[in-house]
C-alpha cells in the first residue's frame, strides 16, 4: 500500500499524482495566499489523517456484520438521544431545535430517513428564519415611518 500523500510543507495538500489543491486556508483577492503557521499546517494534516482513518475504518466495520450492527445501534442510540434532549429543550430558552437538528443530523450519517427527515427539518427553519427576518424588517420600517410622520412622538413631556 502506497501513501498517498506526502507531508505538507507548502500550505497545500500535495497528492502522490504530484497535483496540488488548496485546503481553503489563506484564500483571498487574485489568487494571493497568505503563508500558514505551523500549528494550521499541522491541524490540517491531522485533519486529513483522522478523516482518512475513519473513512478506512468506516469501511472495516461495514465489512463484519456483527460490528456494523453494534456500531449503527451506538449512532442510533447516541442519535435518538440527543434528538430526545433537543425536543425535551425545546420550550426552555435556549437552543433546543438546533440540538434537535443536531441529533437528526447524527441519526442521518447512517440513516437515510432520517437524513430525509433532517433535509426537510432544515429547509423549514430556513423558511422560518427568512420570514422571521421579513416580519422584523416589516415592523422596522413601519416604526420608521411612524417617526418621519410624527415629529416629536419620542420626545418625553
Amino acid at each position: 500500500m502506497t501513501d498517498h500523500t506526502r507531508p505538507d510543507t507548502t500550505g497545500t495538500d500535495a497528492t502522490a499524482n504530484g497535483s496540488a489543491h488548496d485546503d481553503g486556508a489563506g484564500d483571498g483577492p487574485a489568487g494571493a495566499s497568505r503563508p500558514r503557521s505551523t500549528a494550521q499546517r499541522a491541524g490540517a494534516a491531522l485533519g486529513r489523517a483522522a478523516g482518512s482513518a475513519l473513512i478506512g475504518s468506516r469501511a472495516a466495520i461495514r465489512r463484519n456484520p456483527r460490528a456494523d450492527r453494534v456500531y449503527r445501534t451506538g449512532v442510533g442510540v447516541v442519535g435518538g438521544a440527543t434528538v430526545a434532549l433537543g425536543v425535551a429543550l425545546i420550550p426552555l430558552p435556549g437552543p433546543g431545535a438546533l440540538i434537535a437538528l443536531g441529533g437528526l443530523g447524527i441519526l442521518g450519517s447512517e440513516f437515510e430517513g432520517a437524513k430525509k427527515v433532517n433535509a426537510r427539518a432544515t429547509r423549514a427553519v430556513g423558511r422560518a428564519t427568512a420570514t422571521a427576518k421579513r416580519v422584523a424588517e416589516r415592523r422596522r420600517a413601519a416604526r420608521v415611518e411612524r417617526d418621519a410622520r410624527e415629529p416629536g412622538a419620542d420626545v418625553p413631556d
